[in-house]
C-alpha cells in the first residue's frame, strides 16, 4: 500500500534541518519571504533535487528543466504540494503584526498589492493592508488598482461562477458600499479613490456619500466622514439615522438648505430640532410632515406655525402618525389633508370608516384606493359612481375590490382602467394572462407582485436548466 503524504502542517513541523524545493514562479510570496517563513521552522530552500529535500512545493506551469527535476523527485516519492496550497498555509500562519510593521518601516507597496491578491489572510489584516494601499490618483484605470478592487468585492460579494463579470463593474463597488454591514469595511473603503457611480433613473452619486448612507457606520467613520470637509458626503450622511444628535445638531448650525432638507428625513432629530426645521424652507418643512414620528406634542408645534394648507396637506400622507394625532386630524376638515388621510395605509379600517362617514365625496376615491377600506364600502362606492372613471380607476388598483368588481371593471374595456388592473395582484389569473399580452402595459405589469414571482420562477427555471 503507498504511504499516504504527509499533511503540509506536519512534514513542516518535522522536518527540522531538512530542505524544501521550490520549482516554478513566484506567486504572492517572494523567494525571501518564503525563505524567512521556513527559517521558523529550521528549514531551507531549494531548487535542487538534492540531498536533504522532503518535500516540493510546485507552481502550476513549469519549463522543461523544472519538469524534469520534478519528475527525477517524484522517483524518490518525496511528497509533492501545490503552490497555492502552500501559499494557503502560509497566509493562514502570518504574524500580521510583525508583518504590517515591516510593511511600514518600508512602505513596501508591492507586498501590500501582493498580499491583497490572496484570499486566504485574515479579514482584520485585509482591511488593514487595504487602508495602507496608495492608490493612483493619476491614472483613471490603474491595472493594479482594478485589480485591488476586484480582490475586495471577490471578498465581500457572493456571486455564482457565470457572474464574475460583476467584479469588473465599479457598481458592484457601489452594492458594497451600500450592503456592508461591517463598520471596518466601511472605514477601508473610505480609503478609495471616490469613485462616481451613474445609476440609469437616479442621481449621480459617489462612493465616499453611498458609505455615507450605510445604516452600519460606526464612531470611527463618522469621524472620518466629517473629516473629509466634503458638503455633499455632510448632506448624504445627515439623513442617517446612526448619527448622534450632537453631531445632527453641529451640522444644523451649518444653516445649509440642502442639510436642511435630509435631516428632515432623520429619526433621530429630537423636538428642538424638529421646532428650528419647522421654520426653514417649504421643501424641508414638507419632508418634516411626511417623514417624522408625529404625536401630539409634535402636532401641537405645528399648529403654532400656521403652515399654508398645502404644506400642512402633507401630513395626511405621513405613515408614523400616533392614534391621538390621526383621530384629532379625522375631526379637522382640510381637504388636502384629509384627501392625503384618506389614502394612508396605517390607518385602521375603523379610521377609514370614520373619514367615509364624514360624507366628503371629494375623498371618496382616494378611499376607494385604500386596501384598509371595508369591501362594503368599496362596493358602496362602485354602486354610486360607477360612471365616473377616477371612481372606477381607484377600485381597479385596490387588491381589497371584490372580484366581481374587478371582473365588470375589465369588461368595460378602458384603458385607464386596465392600466390598474395589470398592477393589481388580485386580479383573476385569466384576466391577467389576456393583460400581458398588451405592450403597453409593460411599466404597470413590472408592479404586479404575481406578474414578477411568475416571471422570475420562469427564470430560475430556465438558468438551473442551462446549468
Amino acid at each position: 500500500m503507498a504511504q499516504e503524504k504527509p499533511s503540509l502542517e506536519t512534514l513542516l513541523s518535522t522536518s527540522a534541518g531538512k530542505k524544501f524545493l521550490f520549482l516554478g514562479r513566484e506567486g504572492i510570496y517572494t523567494k525571501d519571504e518564503i525563505a524567512r517563513f521556513l527559517k521558523k521552522y529550521n528549514i531551507t530552500m531549494t531548487q535542487n533535487n538534492e540531498e536533504g529535500v522532503v518535500g516540493i512545493v510546485e507552481h502550476h506551469q513549469l519549463n522543461p528543466v523544472e519538469e524534469d527535476i520534478s519528475d527525477a523527485a517524484y522517483e524518490k516519492k518525496i511528497p509533492l504540494y501545490k503552490l497555492s496550497e502552500f501559499e494557503k498555509f502560509f497566509s493562514k500562519n502570518l504574524n500580521s503584526d510583525e508583518l504590517l510593521m515591516g510593511i511600514k518601516l518600508g512602505n513596501d507597496q508591492d507586498r501590500i498589492f501582493r498580499l491583497l491578491g490572496s484570499a486566504d489572510i485574515e479579514e482584520e489584516l485585509f482591511l488593514k493592508l487595504l487602508e495602507m494601499y496608495e492608490w493612483d490618483e493619476d491614472e483613471e484605470d490603474n491595472t493594479k488598482d482594478r485589480d485591488v478592487v476586484m480582490s475586495t468585492l471577490r471578498r465581500y460579494i457572493k456571486i455564482k461562477p457565470n457572474e464574475e463579470d460583476l467584479l469588473y463593474s465599479y457598481l458592484t463597488l457601489r452594492r458594497l458600499a451600500t450592503e456592508a454591514t461591517n463598520p471596518k469595511v466601511l472605514h477601508a473603503l473610505l480609503s478609495y479613490p471616490n469613485y462616481s457611480f451613474l445609476v440609469r433613473g437616479k442621481a449621480k452619486t459617489t462612493l465616499r456619500e453611498t458609505v455615507a448612507k450605510n445604516l452600519y457606520i460606526d464612531k470611527d467613520v463618522i469621524t472620518k466622514l466629517v473629516r473629509l470637509r466634503d458638503e455633499k458626503v455632510d448632506v448624504a450622511m445627515v439623513g442617517n439615522p446612526a448619527l448622534s444628535l450632537d453631531l445632527l445638531q453641529k451640522l444644523a448650525a451649518k444653516e445649509r438648505m440642502d442639510i436642511n432638507e435630509a435631516m428632515a428625513t432623520n429619526p433621530n432629530i429630537d423636538d428642538m430640532l424638529f421646532e428650528k426645521l419647522l421654520s426653514k424652507e417649504e421643501k424641508t418643512v414638507q419632508l418634516l410632515l411626511l417623514s417624522q414620528t408625529i404625536d401630539s406634542k409634535r402636532l401641537e408645534l405645528i399648529d403654532t406655525f400656521a403652515l399654508s394648507k398645502d404644506i400642512f396637506a402633507t401630513l395626511g400622507a405621513n405613515e408614523q402618525l400616533s392614534e391621538d394625532v390621526i383621530n384629532t386630524l379625522i375631526q379637522r376638515e382640510e381637504l388636502s389633508m384629509l384627501k392625503n388621510l384618506c389614502s394612508n395605509e396605517t390607518l385602521s379600517s375603523g379610521q377609514i370608516e370614520q373619514l367615509y362617514n364624514k360624507g366628503i365625496a371629494e375623498t371618496y376615491t382616494a378611499l376607494a384606493r385604500n386596501v384598509k377600506t371595508a369591501v362594503m364600502i368599496l362596493e358602496t362606492l362602485y354602486e354610486n359612481y360607477h360612471e365616473q372613471i377616477d371612481m372606477l380607476v381607484s377600485l381597479a388598483y385596490n387588491k381589497c375590490t371584490p372580484e366581481g368588481i374587478l371582473r365588470a371593471l375589465y369588461e368595460k374595456d378602458l384603458f385607464k382602467i386596465n392600466q390598474a388592473l395589470a398592477t393589481n395582484a388580485a386580479l383573476p389569473m385569466e384576466l391577467l394572462d389576456i393583460l400581458k399580452v398588451d405592450t403597453r402595459l409593460q411599466n404597470e405589469l413590472a408592479q404586479n407582485e404575481i406578474f414578477v414571482k411568475e416571471y422570475e420562477a420562469v427564470f430560475e427555471y430556465d438558468g438551473n436548466a442551462i446549468r
